[in-house]
């Protein structure tokens, strides 16, 4: 049977080192991307993203790793991944010291790249 694999991501800005992360991902079963809100973002990070949700959603709904896009909240919670029967979450390093009981893989974050960084250079 082929694992769910989660990863969470708020990508209001699309790059590489989202797209390593789900490549790196994929190699482990059937990729969903848990995509929060943009109500999420506007009350966690403070700013409206970019690209609006269905649009995020479309764009990465798109990319061959990924096998399903579902919304989420800013924080996932175990109850979260139990409701949607995920087998292992895949993280970058930034969330190394959130635990679940869901068995959780951490890769280093890519270098010199994040949504933020690209959003600081176009200013």
């Amino acid at each position: 049977m082929t694992k769910k694999i989660l990863v969470d991501m708020s990508c209001t800005i699309l790059h590489h080192g989202h797209v390593r992360l789900l490549q790196k991902a994929s190699k482990f079963g059937k990729v969903i991307v848990a995509l929060t809100t943009d109500k999420e973002i506007r009350k966690y990070k403070g700013y409206f993203p970019e690209i609006e949700f269905k649009h995020r959603k479309e764009i990465l709904s798109s990319i061959k790793f990924v096998n399903k896009v579902i919304s989420s909240r800013w924080k996932i919670t175990d109850a979260f991944l139990k409701k949607n029967k995920i087998d292992i979450i895949v993280r970058g390093s930034d969330y190394k010291n959130e635990k679940f009981k869901t068995k959780t893989i951490i890769f280093p974050r890519t270098k010199k790249i994040s949504s933020s960084i690209i959003r600081k250079k176009n200013r």
